[in-house]
This record gives C-alpha cells, sequence and structure tokens, in this order.
C-alpha cells in the first residue's frame, strides 16, 4: 500500500529530537526522501534520526543549519534540491523555549528565542518557496511550520516563546495566501503539552501547571504530532492552507 508521501523529499529541522525526529521518522515511513536538520552540534543524534528512517527502510541524510541563519537556510533547501532534484514539503520544526516572567526575560534570551522560533521559521519559508516554485504545477509543496498552543493565547512564565510563536502563526497565514494560487500551501501545528526534552526537563508541578487546560490531562506523544505534521504535507489536506491546527489535547477550546 503506498504511503502519504510516495515519491517526494523534503526536509525537517530541528530533527535530531522530539517532535522534529518524530515527524522525520513518519515521514520517511510514508515513502518520503527526508533530510534530516539540526545544529552540527546535535549530529549525533540527528544521524540517529537517519538511521532509524533508514532502519525502517527509507532513505534520510542529514544536514546541518542553524536556522537563524539565511546562509545556512539556502544551503539546506539547496542541498535538498541537489539530492532530490525538488523539495515538495518542508516541516519548519526547530525551537527554544525560555521559561521565566516577562519582566525578568533577559534582553539576550528574548532575542535567542526570537531568533530560532521567529526569524528561523522566516527564513525557512522564505528558501523554501523559492525553491518551490520552481517545481512543475498545479501542486508545487507543502509547509507546516511548528507553533504552540501558546501561539493562540497566553501561557504564563514563556511570554518570549508565546511572542514566537504567535508570529509564526502571522507568518503561516501571510505565505499561506500569498502562495496559494502558485500551488503552495501552508499550515502550522500548535501542540500543547508534548513529552519532549522542552517538557521533561521540567520540575513535575511546572509540567502539571502547563498541562492544567488540557481536557486530556495527559502529555502528548511527539509521534501524535507527526501524524498532524504529515497528513498536511500530503494530498489528503489539498484543501487545507493557512491554518494554525490545535494538536492540544483541547486547551484551547476552553478551560
Amino acid at each position: 500500500m503506498p504511503g502519504l508521501m510516495d515519491g517526494r523529499a523534503g526536509l525537517v529541522t530541528g530533527a535530531a529530537h522530539g517532535i522534529g525526529r518524530a515527524c522525520a521518522i513518519r515521514f520517511g515511513q510514508e515513502g518520503a526522501k527526508v533530510v534530516v536538520s539540526d545544529l552540527e552540534s546535535a549530529r549525533e543524534a540527528a544521524e540517529e534520526t537517519v538511521a532509524a528512517i533508514r532502519d525502517a527502510g527509507g532513505e534520510a541524510t542529514f544536514f546541518p543549519c542553524d536556522v537563524s541563519r539565511s546562509a545556512d537556510q539556502e544551503a539546506l533547501v539547496a542541498h535538498v534540491v541537489e539530492r532530490y532534484g525538488r523539495i515538495d514539503f518542508a516541516h519548519n520544526n526547530a525551537g527554544i523555549g525560555v521559561h521565566a516572567p516577562l519582566a525578568e526575560t533577559s534582553d539576550e534570551d528574548f532575542d535567542r528565542v526570537i531568533a530560532v522560533n521567529l526569524r528561523g521559521t522566516f527564513l525557512g519559508m522564505k528558501h523554501q518557496i523559492r525553491a518551490m516554485l520552481r517545481n512543475p504545477g498545479p501542486n508545487r509543496g507543502a509547509i507546516v511550520n511548528t507553533s504552540s498552543n501558546a501561539g493562540l493565547r497566553g501561557v504564563h512564565m514563556i511570554g518570549a516563546y508565546a511572542a514566537s510563536k504567535h508570529g509564526v502563526n502571522g507568518l503561516t497565514k501571510n505565505a499561506a495566501i500569498e502562495y496559494a494560487e502558485q500551488g503552495i500551501r501552508v499550515n502550522a501545528v500548535c501542540p500543547a503539552a508534548i513529552m519532549t526534552r522542552l517538557m521533561s526537563d521540567l520540575p513535575e508541578d511546572r509540567q502539571a501547571e502547563i498541562m492544567a487546560p488540557q481536557a486530556l490531562k495527559r502529555p502528548g506523544d511527539p509521534m501524535e504530532v507527526a501524524a498532524a505534521v504529515v497528513w498536511l504535507c500530503s494530498d489528503e489536506a489539498s484543501f487545507v492552507t493557512g491554518l494554525p491546527m490545535p494538536v492540544d489535547a483541547g486547551s484551547v477550546a476552553g478551560w
């Protein structure tokens, strides 16, 4: 039975761990050729993601990228195109967070979060869209950005992160309406508490606080986000663009 992404090639950033790793593996399981990307310092873990894809019969390679650097983003996209002839999908997932009240957040931490989460998403889409526009139509490509339920509402103690993710949703909507007629779809996923390192490293009381607004009182698994990301990149979602999709156990539905 063919996979949802058979014959397609693309990239996942922040793919050494967590949601990025899960999404890269799921893309591979669905038949895609995947360029796994993360910082050079995360090469060992990223190569483990590559190995997991290959062990499952998929095709993958690692390419390092600091998403906050335009030259790195351009090189990453060029690598996908050079290796596979085109880029059909991209998952802009790399992100960081800082837990502190707004007035106690340092200027340096705020700038770092914006550089990775917001500037990184902007630079990724910029170079990905340019390459996708060279694909034959009518469907030239699909992009999914990792936002957060903190991009849909305020969340205590993560003001810089929330600001960056609200920005990611804005960029997602703008790119969606600007490139829809040229055959490129752009969406975002907005997870709640997912058991990644960003979550597991927190004290249990902070984890409970983050999960409190959820209707389902458990952390999500990264593979539960991956299912949504891959679907949004597939033809099954051909009429979906500009959507910040909650994958959040009901946290934004009400509390």
